[in-house]
């Protein structure tokens, strides 16, 4: 039995809709002409329901009895935390997500798309990855309880379409920045840690250090450009098989570069320190966006430097909201 065809206007869930891209997607959706005529959208929080309980799963989509589901939802952490947590981590992910998946089929839910993570790639890989290599190898082994609950949904995703029919599927974005992302310190994407701890160090008129020497390089996505895409895949993406969302490997920016972005937009004036006593982490893992590109050719994404800039100027202006 395959997925029911609803006719009329679609009623969306967002898992996770209060995390930065969920509320990237609810701007594209509410802010940008994304919603259509007559759909509904309804942005979870982790105030509405644990999803780690398949009650409370049960319960929220039964109250908004959804027809399609955005799934973005996740137990996260910084990179300490789920060095000491991965068995919890694992084990609080795939309940999520087997809770989210099941209760979609049990409900009759059109089309589910998932967000998972470039952390899900093997560790040891050629480069650049795209999307045929998730399970080529094991995950690093500082995130791999994360990583392979990550993994599952993808080998989920394929089962509920050789079983039912389904059209589950999911994302890959890279390193995503933007608006209302995690801005701890300790816990945040390096970008986000980097913003908030210049802030600190210019209000305190200290050194700013930098973990590592700056020289890694990542793709930065900015997060409403993701939020725009994932909207694109939830109505024409009808692959079962994942698609890496990303800016371009030609986009790929070293730590340092984007350090230097951050301080002359926060007009941070003081000393800055890269510890090489601290790692670097993957100097490099690019990832290929040929498939992307096939679909959307004509896509602009917002540049590194622009999107960096837009996040230092709403976390100065949302200083007193921000998750820190």
């Amino acid at each position: 039995m395959g997925s029911k065809i609803q006719a009329g206007p679609m009623r969306v869930l967002v898992t996770g809709g209060s995390g930065m891209v969920g509320k990237s997607i609810e701007h594209v959706v509410l802010q940008e002409g994304g919603k259509l005529d007559g759909e509904e959208w309804i942005f979870l929080s982790s105030k509405d329901a644990d999803l780690v309980d398949v009650g409370q799963t049960r319960a929220v989509f039964e109250k908004y009895r959804p027809t399609h589901v955005i799934h973005l939802a996740a137990k996260v952490g910084g990179i300490y935390l789920h060095m000491r947590q991965n068995l919890q981590f694992l084990r609080d992910n795939i309940r999520i997500n087997d809770n989210v998946l099941q209760t979609a089929h049990e409900m009759g839910v059109t089309k589910v798309v998932s967000c998972l993570s470039s952390c899900i790639f093997p560790d040891k890989t050629t480069y650049p990855i795209d999307e045929t290599m998730i399970h080529n190898g094991p995950p690093h082994d500082s995130n791999f309880g994360y990583s392979h609950a990550k993994r599952m949904i993808d080998v989920q995703n394929r089962a509920y379409f050789q079983q039912y029919g389904h059209c589950y599927t999911a994302v890959i974005p890279t390193n995503v920045v933007g608006p209302y992302d995690n801005f701890s310190i300790e816990n945040a994407h390096v970008v986000s840690a980097l913003i908030s701890k210049t802030y600190k160090a210019k209000k305190e008129g200290t050194p700013m250090t930098v973990c590592g020497s700056g020289a890694a390089r990542r793709q930065f996505t900015y997060s409403l450009d993701l939020g725009r895409l994932i909207v694109w895949a939830l109505r024409e993406y009808k692959e079962i098989e994942p698609i890496i969302l990303s800016v371009g490997e030609e986009e790929e920016m070293s730590i340092k570069d984007a350090m230097d972005i951050i301080a002359e937009a926060l007009d941070f004036k003081g000393i800055i320190h890269f510890d090489t006593t601290l790692s670097d982490g993957q100097i490099k893992k690019p990832a290929s966006i040929a498939k992307l590109r096939r679909y959307l050719p004509d896509f602009s994404f917002t540049s590194a430097k622009e999107a960096i800039k837009k996040t230092c100027s709403w976390f100065e202006d949302n200083y007193d909201n921000a998750r820190l």
